[in-house]
């Protein structure tokens, strides 16, 4: 390969985990942008790279999307991986998305463990390589079992097991992996509390190798009174050559919110012990390369010295040496040495954990130490094997705990709390008693005020989900102090393969509105460095106001709030974002026209959190996100302008994630609920077609094609395709077109219905959830003549003067205003239309309220003001770095030539 014609660099740092140094008292405010760091990540044209820049220290597989150019790539074509060397790569292929002709739009591959990928890999047509150790799916009427070809795991078809055995070679190492929990009455301490336990209802075998094997396990939580709740999936991954099994865990709440408050949920599994106690071994690591490490018997610090290699050994958690090596006085006096059966690691909150540890159940609890951000990663065994595990994101979705118990007995127990029973229970009550807002009118009266849109009965967690990533490797000696680390940021960091920036370009995916980082100009440089600093700034609001927990992490706020110095958590729809107004487009486009990791990493987290967290899984709003709020799932909006597939389809293309793609299926259909919940029920006064639904073509339309589009690639099943274009059709042969506002909708034949033209409405939200970018697509993707005039008559005329508009539409139209969000519909129009004089009013629109003029920079705030030292940019809110940044990027890409 030729470095010279392939290497483009992205200019922009790997910080993983992103943050920004939190400023001072000493600190000088903040001026200006913070710009790229000195560190600098290659991108490769037409190779694969690592996306934080180095290769992992320790490869556990991985999996990773690849997209096409339309015709390149056929059914049946097989792939291969090569490496800058060009050796192969043992590769597994499978098909995610299609063009409309029947080519391959989208690729997953799977590479197993230490792979030697290097800084760049290729993917070539050619037969691909087998693994020396393939992974292998076994299956009987009890049970799956999947080989690794290091490591064996016994999945049961019933019970409460989720792993029956884990096997190193022919030798059993643990078992019994399983669900716990515990639940209460009320959220009182004094409460009766209640244990429950997983149990499988299927079992279902979704890849058999020869890289990457999947296991999917369904099942729900049964309670000691034998009430069934949390129904939850399970994904066991195993990788060529590996010994770890990689879980992921996702639940749904079906809870009363007012009976049924969790007190904890955990993985707990056991370890058959071999070893002498003295050679018994217990590992959790901390903070960065922070690790405890001691034995369940130590035999250093004591009054008499047993020897130098004795202690050497299991410091390093070696097999010491026989008894007979030690010094006898000693060796002749263990007994007398406590035996430490139990360590809990608890960490409540973002900043903060301790280590506790007893000899036994019935005696006090000894303090062994604290730290600030525990890992999540520990090891249960011995010289002769144990397990080593970890959980991904542990501090970030605290309250968390890790358990280890009996550790002196021949069989000893860990639980990895993924929420701690030694935190308060989970309340997820809704948050105030309505504040006598009983009818619609008092209702929106009340939105006036806190911005929150509030219905009895409508802030219900009942259907949110979340999702856990857990790492279980069998080991056939205690992991050595480095070894531990290395697995570590393989916990912290998942190892991620991405294509680079002008790959994606070319392919042409995602409609293909963005342009590589250009600096080439004094105006150019002033945008890009806006882009560049915002996605920097949000990543270091993330760690500095402690935008973490388990229900939030992943998520970012709405508006900020002056006088405070602090982001409006507590004021109605002004508190968590949601994903209102599309801040996952702008972080995901953001990545990739520029490969940077923070963008990817923010874009990630957002996407794992909203797919679960505020869209309902489950109950009478199944289908429905729900609107900005103190409470994730407060607000009365349900609305599918939030579970929209517009913003999770780039995660499922990029990294192939099954949770993600189970989503993208849940909302395919999601128009449904459009006959449960009117989305206008407070303002509208009348239904135009009485037993239809409504269907507004912005939110509603933008949603629901994108929502058909996903279904459509990812399946090839034409009657998406057509519901498209009957949809298409319908909006583009309306007089109005888009300014027609709205359609009836039957949801039995999903099918929109014409009201009567009362001429030419608009909103300002009709375009900023997706609609810009989904039309886009469809008109890349579909030749609908109709539809495309009704668009960019749209485009033309939204932002335009009150002549054109009262010369078109026989009216001035108002509302129109998010002008710099719709600058780029403008620009969508002069690029298709060639319209020179159209390109540079949509450059006037996008520098409407001189945004870039203004002290766009942060300053510091510290104590007594706050209540930590911040940087602070009073004058951005989401909405603003949302819509400006898609408007940005996109004006770039399509009228650049006019700035």
């Amino acid at each position: 390969m030729d470095r010279r014609e392939f290497i483009i660099r992205s200019g922009v740092a790997a910080s993983v985990p992103f943050s920004l140094t939190a400023c001072s008292a000493s600190t000088k405010p903040a001026s200006g942008m913070p710009l790229q760091s000195s560190k600098k990540i290659e991108r490769i044209k037409g190779a694969l790279n690592w996306l934080d820049g180095d290769e992992p220290g320790e490869l556990k597989g991985t999996t990773f999307g690849y997209p096409w150019k339309q015709g390149t790539l056929r059914k049946g074509e097989p792939l291969s991986l090569v490496n800058e060397k060009g050796e192969q790569i043992p590769l597994q292929t499978w098909v995610t998305a299609f063009w409309p002709d029947g080519s391959i739009k989208w690729t997953a591959h799977a590479i197993p463990t230490s792979a030697e990928v290097g800084r760049a890999a290729k993917i070539i047509k050619s037969a691909p390589k087998i693994p020396k150790t393939p992974v292998k799916v076994s299956e009987n009427a009890n049970a799956v079992t999947l080989s690794t070809g290091i490591a064996q795991f016994e999945i049961p078809k019933q019970g409460t097991h989720i792993v029956s055995k884990l096997m190193r070679g022919n030798k059993l190492v643990g078992q019994n992996a399983h669900l716990v929990g515990l639940v209460k009455s009320s959220p009182d301490f004094d409460a009766v509390t209640t244990q429950f336990s997983s149990k499988i209802q299927s079992v279902t075998v979704e890849q058999t190798g020869p890289v990457r094997a999947v296991i999917k396990v369904e099942g729900v939580h049964a309670r000691e009174n034998s009430k069934q709740w949390l129904p939850f999936t399970i994904r066991l991954y195993g990788y060529a050559g590996s010994d770890a099994l990689h879980i992921t865990h996702s639940f749904v709440f079906d809870g009363d919110v007012n009976n049924d408050f969790i007190q904890g949920l955990g993985l707990r599994f056991s370890v058959l012990q071999n070893d002498a106690l003295y050679d018994r071994h217990l590992r959790l690591v901390g903070e960065e390369e922070g690790l405890w490490a001691e034995a369940v018997k130590g035999i250093t610090g004591l009054r008499r010295d047993p020897g130098q290699a004795v202690k050497d050994a299991q410091i390093a958690g070696r097999k010491t040496p026989p008894l007979s090596e030690w010094d006898e006085r000693v060796s002749s006096r263990l007994q007398y040495i406590p035996v430490w059966n139990d360590v809990t690691l608890t960490q409540i909150g973002a900043n903060g954990f301790e280590i506790k540890k007893r000899t036994k159940a019935g005696h006090g609890w000894i303090g062994v130490d604290q730290g600030k951000r525990s890992s999540g990663v520990g090891y249960l065994g011995g010289c002769s094997g144990g397990i080593a595990f970890g959980m991904r994101d542990f501090w970030q979705l605290h309250p968390v705990q890790i358990d280890i118990r009996d550790a002196g007995e021949a069989i000893s127990h860990a639980t990895i709390w993924f929420y701690s029973p030694e935190a308060p229970a989970m309340d997820v009550r809704f948050y105030h008693d309505g504040m006598g807002q009983e009818t619609y009118e008092e209702q929106l009266d009340a939105l006036n005020i806190i911005y929150e849109d509030y219905e009895p009965g409508f802030g219900d967690a009942y259907g949110i989900a979340r999702t856990t990533e857990f790492t279980l490797s069998v080991k056939q000696s205690t992991p050595s102090r480095d070894e531990m680390i290395n697995m570590t940021e393989q916990v912290r960091h998942p190892a991620r393969l991405v294509a680079a920036p002008s790959d994606y370009l070319e392919a042409k995916v995602f409609g293909g509105v963005w342009s590589l980082p250009d600096r080439s100009t004094p105006a150019r440089k002033q945008i890009e460095d806006r882009l560049a600093w915002q996605v920097q700034y949000y990543a270091g609001q993330v760690d500095q106001r402690h935008w973490y927990g388990f229900w939030n992490y992943g998520d970012i706020m709405h508006t900020y709030d002056v006088d405070r110095h602090v982001w409006r958590y507590d004021i109605g729809g002004y508190a968590w974002d949601n994903s209102e107004l599309s801040p996952d487009l702008w972080l995901w486009y953001s990545f990739l026209r520029s490969g940077d990791p923070t963008s990817f990493h923010l874009a990630e987290r957002m996407t794992r959190h909203n797919r679960d967290v505020d869209i309902y899984h489950a109950g009478r709003f199944k289908g429905l996100g729900t609107r900005h709020n103190v409470q994730h799932w407060g607000c009365s909006a349900k609305q599918m302008r939030i579970s929209t597939a517009a913003y999770r389809r780039f995660h499922y293309y990029i990294t192939g994630d099954d949770r993600t793609g189970d989503v993208l299926n849940e909302v395919a259909n999601a128009d449904a609920a459009l006959a449960v919940v009117n989305p206008t029920r407070k303002v509208d006064k009348t239904n135009p077609i009485p037993g239809l639904a409504k269907m507004g073509v912005g939110t509603d339309w933008g949603s629901t094609a994108a929502n058909w589009l996903t279904a459509w690639e990812r399946s090839g099943d034409e009657q998406y395709k057509k519901k498209l274009v009957n949809a298409m059709r319908v909006i583009g042969s309306h007089p109005q077109g888009f300014f027609a506002g709205a359609f009836g909708y039957n949801t039995q034949t999903q099918q929109l219905v014409p009201y009567e033209d009362t001429g030419p409405s608009l909103s300002h939200l009709s375009s900023v959830f997706g609609l810009i970018e989904i039309s886009t697509e469809l008109l890349q993707l579909l030749d609908v003549p109709e539809y495309k005039q009704a668009w960019l008559k749209y485009g033309r005329l939204y932002s335009a003067p009150t002549s054109e508009q009262v010369a078109v539409l026989g009216k001035r139209m108002k509302g129109n205003n998010l002008t710099v969000a719709h600058s780029r519909l403008t620009a969508f129009v002069a690029a298709q239309e060639n319209d020179a004089s159209l390109a540079k009013r949509a450059w006037r629109e996008f520098m409407n309220s001189n945004p870039l003029r203004k002290n766009t920079g942060t300053d510091c705030v510290t104590g007594p003001q706050t209540l930590n030292a911040v940087e602070e940019a009073a004058w951005l809110s989401t909405n603003d770095a949302s819509q400006w940044g898609l408007a940005a990027i996109q004006n770039l890409a399509l009228i650049k030539h006019a700035l």
